[in-house]
């Protein structure tokens, strides 16, 4: 795939830098002392950070999002020219990629303009096709711009819009780094998983206003300080834990809206390693065209997790 390369390979050798101890606050020297009492997990710790970076600066990662368009009619014409009547306009791509319509039953379709080059999941678009959302088994991908492009479809509660990727987004070629607080085994803690009867729910609200219920398989039960906390976990039973939660660092040094962490399903003894030097932004500290869910009240913790990722600082101006 096509980029501009000047431009990512200084994004990714600002990167590899901090990565490798050039960060602003103090933290690698302060890294450099624990690698010498525990250099096998500062050298973890340092692995999933660069596999982190390099997620969030993949073609289509996080940081790609040029648009998020919200279906208001029947039908849209979609494209990037300025004289796209009755539509939507984009950052990228084409002038007129072709019109988005929606049927009777609430199925959304594309109908390509004629003669541009798109794709449908990886092959050569070729006519009228239907737009499966990011709810249903296969989403749909529209590719165009030679595959540096992406449209796709949400749903967001009874809401539709589209979201636009591109391989040229400002937000990945200007790309700034993560900085991240000491990595501190004392933040490594085991909790205690206690399950939900089957088929229990949370409530989850997101940063664009709607709510759904998400599946709600268990809490973790922890201590840290000498107090207890916990943690509802979101995500089907067996596999990965997932966590939204939002702590005294929240707005204070951590991304305002809260945090993500994940966590291995737990073992026959119910103990649940949480890792809180692992806890990462959500991407709308990345980009302003993602739909993030917020932690719920029962995941908003009196504790300073001084761990993990700390707020993101773009250099883009939206």
């Amino acid at each position: 795939m096509r980029f501009a390369g000047v431009a990512m390979g200084m994004a990714l050798l600002g990167v590899a830098s901090l990565l490798a101890g050039c960060g602003k606050d103090g933290s690698d020297a302060q890294d450099a002392g624990k690698a010498r009492v525990d250099p096998a997990f500062v050298a973890e710790q340092q692995a999933w950070r660069v596999r982190r970076v390099e997620d969030l600066l993949r073609a289509d990662g996080w940081t790609s999002l040029v648009g998020l368009h919200w279906l208001e009619l029947k039908a849209h014409y979609v494209g990037s020219g300025e004289r796209i009547g009755n539509g939507v306009r984009f950052a990228f791509g084409p002038e007129k990629m072709g019109m988005i319509s929606r049927d009777a039953a609430g199925h959304w379709w594309l109908t390509p303009e004629s003669g541009v080059a798109l794709s449908y999941n990886g092959e050569p678009l070729k006519g009228r096709v239907a737009l499966h959302s990011d709810q249903d088994p296969e989403p749909s991908v529209i590719g165009f711009d030679e595959g540096k492009g992406q449209l796709t479809l949400l749903r967001r509660g009874d809401r539709s819009a589209l979201r636009v990727k591109h391989a040229d987004a400002p937000t990945r070629l200007q790309f700034a780094g993560v900085q991240y607080w000491p990595t501190d085994p004392a933040w490594r803690v085991t909790g205690r998983f206690i399950a939900h009867p089957a088929g229990k729910t949370l409530p989850i609200g997101d940063i664009v206003g709607t709510q759904s219920d998400s599946p709600n398989s268990g809490v973790v039960e922890f201590e840290k300080d000498g107090r207890s906390f916990r943690l509802e976990a979101l995500g089907e039973p067996g596999r990965d834990l997932f966590f939204v939660f939002a702590d005294r660092t929240s707005g204070h040094g951590s991304y305002p809206a809260g945090r993500f962490l994940e966590a291995s399903w737990p073992g026959e003894d119910g103990k649940v390693v949480l890792d809180f030097n692992q806890a990462y932004n959500p991407p709308c500290a990345f980009t302003l065209f993602a739909t993030c869910p917020l932690p719920p009240p029962e995941n908003r913790i009196d504790l300073a997790v001084d761990a993990g990722e700390k707020n993101y600082v773009s250099p883009v101006k939206h």
